[in-house]
């Protein structure tokens, strides 16, 4: 390997493959109890309203500490960040065991316990997207990126399909081998050499020092505007928290075909991280990045229209490869423009807007299913989707103009 090419090369860097080891453990692990905890709820409820009301408890902690989140990973060491998140991780991994067993009964204890999970992870992912930049040369953020996106799809494509065939056995299958992943996770990210960021002394926490990282974001349009696109298209279009509806009502499937299901979103990101790693985007990222948007809504659309399987999963492959067009140009805006000193509080607020379409979009299908059923709320979120690309196309049009993603000056 050349010079050149070892600079660009993310994997040449010993912490980066510990991370990225670190990542594809814990996203496994992660999204097993996604797709296990989610078919525990609807089985004993059977109620689009509670898998609603698991995204609302998981991302209301996610916004109150952001407030705070971002503020800690700039002051503290970001890895023992990580790490205490994960160790929650694999606490409430044990506590969702024990309301397994307890049915009906223990569904307040999985409210509290997503919650727990929500407030893990408002503090461990804004330390750890904070992190990975400080891993490699900046000649190679692009290559990490990509490959730290390959490694979140592959385990969200294992990891359903892990978890459900888990649960065949029983929860137990899936929440005690979770526990263990989240502490091999911790170690792993333990093993990581120590870094502080650079140049920063420590400032007193204020209302200033909390909202710095959203001010960095306003003031630079291209930014903000796919980082709120990623939210709204996601919080519209994302059918996500509705599957284990259409796996066992719709498409009459158990556990498996559930699994299945939130794979192929994944399978789709996966294909088109590799190919993203292999062929960098280096002209016309924002319009791309909108049709990108465009094609998930349309694809939302057909799955939400679906009642055969496979054609379920064709478009549940298209969405994920094109949302991970998106959260490739968004990731790269955020971490290629953002000073190392301020990534942390700036990781805090994208994580707010993540959790925002992520969790908050499963409370909104949640609701809007219980009023007009799963098959409408879906397709109306695609319709919507396809609307907010129009709207935000006019709203940003630095966005809409943007070539590169970094730029050689910033």
């Amino acid at each position: 390997m050349n010079e050149e090419a070892a600079s660009s090369n993310a994997f040449a860097s010993r912490d980066y493959r510990r991370f990225f080891a670190t990542r594809i453990v814990y996203g496994l692990a992660y999204q097993m109890n996604i797709v296990a905890l989610g078919w525990l709820v609807y089985s004993v409820t059977e109620s689009a309203f509670a898998l609603g009301t698991v995204g609302l408890v998981s991302f209301l902690p996610v916004l109150v500490a952001s407030l705070i989140s971002g503020h800690v990973a700039d002051q503290y060491d970001r890895r023992l960040i990580t790490m205490i998140g994960h160790s929650v991780l694999a606490i409430c991994s044990l506590g969702l065991l024990w309301c397994a067993w307890a049915g009906e009964s223990g569904l307040p204890f999985i409210y509290a316990l997503a919650g727990t999970i929500g407030l893990a992870r408002a503090f461990s992912n804004p330390a750890s997207q904070a992190l990975m930049p400080t891993l490699v040369p900046r000649t190679a953020l692009g290559n990490a990126i990509s490959w730290n996106s390959s490694a979140w799809q592959t385990s969200a494509i294992v990891g359903p399909a892990l978890g459900g065939l888990l649960y065949a056995l029983g929860p137990a299958a899936v929440f005690g081998s979770t526990t263990v992943m989240f502490v091999i996770a911790t170690l792993l990210i333990g093993s990581i050499s120590m870094r502080r960021p650079k140049d920063m002394a420590r400032e007193p926490h204020t209302l200033e020092t909390a909202l710095a990282g959203f001010r960095f974001i306003r003031s630079r349009p291209v930014i903000f505007g796919a980082i709120s696109l990623d939210l709204f298209a996601v919080l519209l279009g994302g059918a996500s928290a509705l599957m284990p509806i259409f796996a066992k009502d719709i498409l009459q499937t158990g556990p498996w075909g559930l699994g299945l299901l939130r794979s192929s979103i994944s399978m789709g990101g996966v294909f088109m991280a590799l190919a993203l790693a292999r062929w960098p985007l280096k002209r016309q990222a924002g319009p791309r990045m909108l049709w990108a948007v465009v094609i998930f809504g349309l694809a939302t659309i057909v799955f939400g229209l679906s009642t055969e399987f496979w054609l379920s999963m064709a478009a549940l492959f298209i969405m994920g490869a094109a949302d991970m067009i998106s959260v490739y140009v968004r990731q790269t805006l955020v971490q290629g423009e953002t000073p190392d000193a301020m990534r942390g509080r700036v990781s805090a607020v994208s994580t707010v807007f993540i959790g925002a379409s992520n969790e908050l979009g499963e409370f909104e299908s949640g609701m809007l299913a219980a009023a007009v059923g799963a098959v409408p709320a879906v397709v109306i979120g695609g319709v919507g989707t396809i609307a907010v690309v129009g709207l935000w196309a006019w709203l940003f049009p630095d966005l809409r103009k943007r070539d590169h993603l970094i730029p050689e000056k910033l």
